[in-house]
């Protein structure tokens, strides 16, 4: 059984424990790392200021903190904790809802702040990318929602639906990545583009925490992908055993 799910996830030798710690951490330094540079050095959050910029900076930390950190830990939570299947499954979908709902508030963030500063939405690909991410991410909700929690669809069509629903769900987690990153990069061209110092400790603490989001990313995946250990009863296989 544990030769074959390494054939499966491609990764023989490779135990995902590893990488799930790395995750935990690497999201731990991320969260701090965006909070940093939001309240440290760009003034802090709000929803309501004459200063347009706190509301914008409610954007990163909601998108990095509730989209991609929580949404990493939903992803991993259904093989690395040590509940039960229906324990586990419901974390799962909660955790997915909490980073849904946040990346929403996001979004929304991001808006207030365009149009109360009279700056156009929807002209950048990180933009383009951003919102269609979101969207496939609510529909991969609703998906797993119906299908493997309530009504729940029959046993057969779950079997068959399971190795689609993971693999759409990590094409997903990783757009979401590739959006940050594009956010990280807008935001930092336009701050550069307005005075701040290319080599400034600003400019070198955003481009610090693009990279620890692209390595909690490539963790978050091979944690997913790599075997857990030899005899894996909480592996994936199990969702759709009702």
């Amino acid at each position: 059984m544990s030769e074959r799910r390494e054939e499966m996830g491609g990764l023989a030798g490779v135990r995902a424990e590893g990488f799930t710690f790395a995750s935990h951490a690497l999201a731990a330094a991320a969260a701090a790392l965006v909070l940093v540079w939001c309240i440290h050095f760009r003034g802090g959050l709000a929803f309501e200021s004459t200063n347009k910029s706190l509301i914008f900076n409610v954007h990163p930390v909601l998108m990095l903190i509730g989209f991609i950190i929580i949404g990493s830990e939903a992803i991993m939570s259904y093989r690395a904790l040590p509940f039960s299947k229906e324990v586990k499954k419901l974390i799962h979908l909660i955790l997915h809802a909490i980073a849904l709902v946040l990346g929403a508030v996001g979004i929304y963030a991001a808006f207030k702040y365009h149009n109360e500063s009279g700056i156009a939405n929807l002209y950048s690909l990180h933009s383009w990318i951003g919102l269609g991410t979101i969207c496939l991410y609510g529909i991969q909700w609703i998906f797993g929602f119906v299908t493997f929690f309530y009504p729940g669809a029959s046993l057969a069509f779950k079997r068959v639906a399971l190795p689609w629903h993971v693999l759409f769900g990590l094409f997903v987690y990783i757009l979401a990545v590739g959006a940050a990153e594009l956010g990280f990069l807008e935001k930092l061209t336009f701050l550069e583009n307005s005075g701040l110092a290319k080599y400034s400790s600003e400019a070198f603490l955003v481009n610090f925490t693009a990279l620890v989001v692209i390595f909690l990313g490539a963790c978050v995946v091979i944690s997913t992908i790599a075997p857990y250990h030899v005899e894996d009863p909480h592996d994936y296989t199990a969702v759709s055993d009702d």
